[in-house]
């Protein structure tokens, strides 16, 4: 029979790549946004999936929403990806970012508790939950610390999936991802600013970046392997909690070389630094340990941080003269 999957938040980077997996693995799959009818499902389109399957509507910090949602689809997988996603914008706005991420979790897990659903849970956690991980790969049990309201939110929403997974055995868990890119970032992220940018400044042959503090260092991966790992989670007999990197760390200033001499031309000549766009609080150093991955999971990163950017260069630089 055909194994029925549920992606909320199926319209953002991670929500359209692994729609596209589900589907190549025979799927049928169902996707949720706030507002269907007027969402432009655009990554969707980019990857060529747009009407291959359902979209509804669903509001995850609306609990009758979340029902009527689950008892209509009855998925057998459950794929938790909405809510607020950047972590700047968590400072702006504490509340919302809170509500939709821990609230949104709750009444996911509530709703399958109340419908008595035997689905599987995933959720997707964040490996911001850390904080600075100081020079050492953070691994499942490496303390919490979080940092930014995205950090706690995120938190909040780990330890809700923990609980009701202990107290009432659902079949839950989360994926600790690290930071993991794609030409589908929306350019209020910081690494789609560079990249954007880089291919601005070579076209026109001339222009200036600004960004925050370039030597923060991140682990940062490739989002149609991290999606596959999501995918391999729920398919292991107990579900459990996994951490989601590639076991390396690179500056802002790193990722900045690579992708200006990607467009041959040189970072320092363009990019300058900026109190500005500076957080209230940051974390210096993030490193994810996968090794439980790769050992449980059979899961193991093939790109690192120069076939990223690469990868998001050329898309970008395609997208530029299309």
């Amino acid at each position: 029979m055909t194994n029925t999957a549920l992606i909320c938040g199926v319209s953002g980077q991670d929500g359209a790549y692994l729609a596209k997996l589900l589907l190549s693995k025979g799927y049928s799959v169902v996707g949720t946004s706030r507002d269907a009818t007027t969402q432009r499902f655009d990554n969707l389109v980019r990857l060529g999936i747009a009407g291959q399957f359902e979209t509804l509507s669903m509001v995850q910090t609306d609990f009758r929403s979340v029902v009527q949602t689950l008892s209509s689809v009855k998925p057998d997988e459950i794929y938790n990806l909405s809510g607020q996603s950047s972590v700047g914008l968590s400072f702006q706005q504490p509340l919302e970012t809170m509500e939709s991420i821990a609230i949104g979790v709750i009444n996911m897990l509530e709703a399958m508790r109340f419908l008595e659903l035997p689905a599987r849970f995933y959720n997707a956690g964040s490996s911001e939950c850390f904080g600075d991980t100081n020079g050492q790969g953070a691994d499942e049990k490496t303390p919490i610390h979080s940092k930014s309201p995205y950090a706690t939110a995120k938190a909040a929403a780990f330890w809700s999936v923990s609980n009701y997974r202990e107290a009432y055995g659902l079949k839950a868990c989360t994926g600790i991802l690290f930071n993991h890119e794609s030409p589908l970032r929306p350019r209020r992220f910081v690494t789609q600013k560079i990249i954007s940018s880089a291919v601005a400044i070579a076209r026109a042959k001339s222009g200036e970046l600004e960004l925050g503090n370039r030597d923060i260092s991140r682990d940062w991966g490739w989002a149609p392997e991290y999606v596959d790992a999501m995918w391999r989670m729920l398919q292991q007999e107990t579900v459990d909690d996994f951490v989601i990197a590639t076991g390396e760390s690179h500056t802002l200033r790193e990722f900045c070389d690579l992708a200006f001499a990607a467009v041959n031309l040189k970072a320092q000549d363009h990019v300058h630094s900026s109190k500005a766009f500076e957080r209230p609080s940051d974390i210096s150093f993030s490193l994810g340990n996968p090794s439980k991955a790769a050992r449980y999971l059979g899961w193991t990163p093939s790109y690192r941080l120069a076939q990223v950017v690469e990868a998001m260069i050329k898309a970008e630089w395609d997208l530029s003269i299309a």
